[in-house]
């Protein structure tokens, strides 16, 4: 299996946009955290975040192709097939089943991690240790708040047996982890 740092090194290759790389970064980390948390593979769960959006520079302008461009990628490389699968199915156009706890994990964190970096960018420190998981949930309540943060994709953590409040603590533990790294 690819390493963590060989990982990183494609996705910097791959994705230019620094703000782009961090939320990989922040992806990862959430992952990590939850795999933790459900006594999951925590290597290959942080892979797949890291890696999830790696199509992203190419399929920006045409979402029918990201992921399966991602996927493609994946496969060239020494990755599992079910890091490659949870990523093709991290975005929902595509109409794939999310069959497993991976899928469905990848699936739910990719909008909460920008939703919590939407809610440090407008509190007063904008800094991830600022904020906590009520202000974040106080902020997923508000449909007008970061739009692009789909609601129902983060709330779909209740298919990890986790409630939302769980989900958004663990979220927000694992990224105050890497803060200086994510620049919050």
């Amino acid at each position: 299996m690819i390493t963590r740092q060989e990982a990183l090194e494609v996705m910097k290759k791959e994705i230019p946009n620094v703000n782009l790389q961090k939320h990989c970064l922040a992806t990862e980390v959430v992952m990590k955290f939850l795999a933790n948390e459900l006594g999951e593979d925590e290597e290959k769960w942080a892979l797949a975040g890291l890696l999830h959006d790696l199509d992203y520079s190419e399929t920006a302008d045409n979402p029918k192709k990201h992921s399966l461009l991602a996927a493609e990628m994946l496969e060239e490389v020494d990755v599992p097939d079910d890091i490659v699968y949870a990523v093709k199915v991290h975005n929902e156009i595509h109409g794939l089943p999310r069959k497993t706890s991976l899928d469905k994990a990848l699936y739910a964190v990719d909008p909460l991690t920008g939703l919590i970096v939407a809610c440090v960018l407008v509190s007063p420190e904008k800094k991830l240790k600022s904020i906590d998981t009520s202000f974040v949930l106080n902020r997923f309540g508000e449909k007008s708040f970061a739009r692009g943060a789909n609601r129902e994709q983060i709330a779909s953590c209740e298919d990890l047996g986790l409630s939302l409040e769980e989900f958004v603590e663990i979220a927000l533990k694992a990224m105050q982890s890497i803060d200086k790294e994510l620049g919050l």
